[in-house]
């Protein structure tokens, strides 16, 4: 199946400055994908370009077999933009903001009667649908942000940190939303300052540092590329010296930390679902109960870290 979005070789200059240098993106069908990375990476940059704001100065990008660029293009509307600042009219109600965007995208009648009710069903937004947005609290103007990006049925959208500000609760709600439009498809380009976002939603990651795309894939290649470990907690009752110098000893153990806590140590593993049963079965024979065990997977954080040297929201 053809991908939704390719991009290859995207350079873009500014001057003596290369903010975006030879990146090259794909994004799948009904695909959610991570572009993460520090601040002044590119991010914005690289999808200003996927969705025909800047034009790139090398390279080209195609959504759903069509070439993208600045000037008319039947591209553009096969894209959503949702960018991170709000892009609605304040003293318009929600569902006027929804009919005003979706006429510039051609929608007439009964066909825009029924986007505006769908998305505003969507972001859960239905019982509020004629407040003016100027009432709305942050949560709230960002989910009408995203059914706007939504009304004409993008093949591709892209979503520039939508939870940026917002309450614990909308952004769950923001969270479930997009987790639906996957689940139903639609193909999403995100970027996020928020690590656990990117677990949550992403089935593939890009890091881009410096205007490069410096790793892609899934949480457990991006962490594999890094030598990231499998962490599994022990807490045990019992002689705890014996029972570490048992499991130490066992196929898959590459290393084990005793804390200060007596009753616990940690192994690390290529693998911790071999090794579980494992430390289970080695407890009696060195006269210890095992009494919980926890996996602790590496994380993108400690990858994200790694390759780029800086924390992800620097």
């Amino acid at each position: 199946m053809e991908p939704v979005l390719t991009c290859e070789g995207l350079i873009r200059r500014f001057g003596a400055r290369t903010a975006v240098d030879g990146v090259d993106l794909r994004v799948e069908k009904g695909e959610t994908y991570g572009l993460l990375g520090p601040n002044g990476a590119g991010k914005t940059t690289t999808i200003s370009m996927v969705a025909g704001i800047l034009e790139p100065d090398a390279g080209s990008i195609v959504i759903a077999g069509r070439p993208m660029s600045t000037g008319p293009s039947p591209a553009k509307r096969l894209v959503g933009l949702v960018p991170q600042d709000i892009a609605l009219y304040p003293d318009l109600s929600a569902e006027e903001n929804l009919r005003f965007f979706g006429r510039l995208q051609g929608l007439r009648g009964r066909r825009l009667d029924a986007r505006v009710h769908a998305v505003l069903e969507l972001v859960g937004l239905s019982d509020r649908s004629r407040d003016r947005i100027d009432a709305y609290s942050g949560g709230m103007k960002r989910r009408v942000n995203i059914a706007a990006g939504l009304i004409h049925e993008p093949a591709l959208l892209i979503l520039d940190e939508p939870t940026v500000g917002v309450d614990p609760q909308s952004r769950n709600q923001i969270l479930e939303s997009i987790e639906a439009l996957g689940g139903a498809g639609l193909s999403v380009l995100y970027t996020t300052h928020y690590m656990e976002e990117a677990e949550r939603l992403c089935r593939r990651v890009g890091i881009i540092d410096d205007g490069r795309l410096v790793a892609e894939g899934t949480r457990r290649e991006l962490v594999a590329m890094v030598g990231e470990h499998d962490r599994i907690v022990v807490s045990a009752e019992g002689d705890l010296d014996s029972l570490a110098r048992a499991v130490k000893g066992l196929p898959g153990a590459l290393d084990l930390v005793r804390g200060p806590d007596p009753e616990h140590f940690e192994v690390t593993t290529a693998s911790a679902p071999g090794l579980l049963a494992a430390i289970v079965a080695a407890a009696p024979g060195a006269g210890a109960s095992v009494t919980g065990l926890e996996v602790r997977e590496p994380d993108l954080e400690a990858v994200f870290l790694h390759l780029t040297g800086k924390a992800l929201r620097d």
